[in-house]
């Protein structure tokens, strides 16, 4: 994975908060296998937040193209960053760029940022509870379709089937995903038999949906897709419930617009998606999905609750994205920014209701649930106020990312 002045550079990167030695291994295996194609050079990048750090250095010792950094290293980098652009806000834009909540828009930000002080020309997302699928004997690395794809003109691109328009062909393509097999991207298999599933899940369509509208959305939410028994793939606008965070790479898009930095909730780093689907962009969907699993935290009592909490504020933070995802019609920064804020203006009371919606849904449920019951009851208006101020922090790291790639591309990494 050495620097080859003729190759193309990407950066793979596995954010992580667990230990996850496993993964690292599994994502070690598919740099090697894409820098083994002789037309990329690859540059693995490790954001290391978790407890684990030196057994994953232990784990990554002898790798060559690794960039292994814990979180007194990213916030170095990006205190650099931040303070050589010409920005508003500096001591804000830190916090939503490394912020003390779990974000995962935020980790993945901090790997665009990263990325193009690397010289990426792109950005590989994998996740550290996953492993690849293996088919004929051969591990099955979503690299392969991401990297013949990407930046490259979509007429150009070659897939196993084609629905995108002639006027889309001479632009790039931006985005390249899959999905997963394995355990549900949302930890909720054990209530799916329950009627209250319904209630809950349903939640996160937008207002004025149909009842067959939201039930056609539980039903293919957060399922993932078939096991690999060959390559399919399509060059077309891609249908952001096809696609996972933990399979997806970016050219372009991501330079452009950021991800939204909320703390505390799922769902938050898959704006991107949704961009390139209301913008008409290239994307490559195809089938070589990761294995997701969950690990044995997440069943914890405090593990579960935690992530409770971060589903129900994935449902109030769509009230708006959904007002937004509904206006955008292209990959404007200040477009996006402007649409953002006018999502705020809307009233608090539909929301409202859905705060009260999960509560009732949670109480049905039961069990465990009771205590996510109580603590969306008792959390109710601050989470409320949290997921309207994140669209608001949002609008300011869209106004100022053009700036911080600006600068994040004459950061050296050595010097922090």
């Amino acid at each position: 994975m050495n620097h080859t002045a003729n190759r193309r550079r990407i950066c793979l990167v596995v954010p992580t908060n667990r230990e996850c030695a496993a993964t690292l291994a599994e994502v070690v295996a598919e740099a090697q296998h894409a820098t083994a194609r002789g037309d990329v050079e690859v540059q693995l990048l490790v954001l290391d937040s978790s407890d684990h750090f030196e057994a994953h250095a232990q784990a990554l010792a002898g790798v060559p193209g690794i960039c292994h950094l814990d979180e007194a290293h990213q916030r170095a980098f990006l205190d650099q960053v931040i303070h050589s652009a010409d920005v508003t806000k500096p001591d804000l834009l830190l916090d939503l760029m490394l912020p003390r909540g779990l974000s995962y828009g935020a980790c993945t930000n901090r790997a665009f940022l990263i990325a193009a002080a690397l010289g990426c020309t792109s950005v590989h997302r994998r996740d550290s509870d996953l492993y690849f699928q293996t088919h004929a004997g051969r591990k099955v690395f979503p690299i392969d379709v991401e990297v013949a794809a990407l930046g490259r003109p979509a007429r150009e691109v070659v897939t196993t089937d084609v629905q995108l328009d002639e006027d889309r062909r001479d632009l790039p393509v931006v985005m390249a995903g899959a999905s997963f097999v394995g355990d549900m991207s949302v930890d909720l298999a054990g209530i799916r038999d329950h009627d209250a599933y319904y209630d809950l899940v349903s939640l996160w369509a937008a207002e004025g949906s149909t009842e067959a509208e939201k039930r056609a959305l539980v039903e293919e939410s957060f399922t993932g897709g078939e096991p690999f028994d060959g390559d399919s793939s399509l060059l077309s606008v891609v249908d952001p419930l096809r696609v996972d965070m933990h399979n997806i790479a970016f050219h372009g898009l991501h330079e452009r617009v950021p991800l939204p930095p909320a703390t505390d909730t799922i769902g938050s780093d898959y704006f991107l998606i949704h961009v390139a689907h209301r913008a008409g962009l290239p994307a490559v969907l195809h089938n070589r999905h990761i294995v997701n699993f969950h690990t044995g935290e997440r069943k914890s009592d405090a593990g579960f609750l935690a992530y409770q909490l971060r589903f129900t504020k994935f449902i109030l933070s769509m009230y708006y994205f959904h007002f937004i995802y509904q206006r955008l019609s292209n990959d404007d920064p200040a477009t996006i920014a402007a649409i953002a804020r006018a999502s705020t203006w809307q009233a608090r009371e539909p929301n409202e209701r859905k705060a009260d919606q999960l509560e009732q849904a949670y109480r049905r449920l039961g069990g465990r649930f009771t205590t996510v019951a109580d603590a969306v009851r008792e959390r109710r208006d601050p989470l409320l106020v949290e997921a309207r101020r994140d669209i608001d922090d949002y609008a300011v790291l869209i106004d100022a990312w053009a700036e911080l790639i600006a600068a994040a591309r004459r950061t050296q990494l050595r010097d922090v």
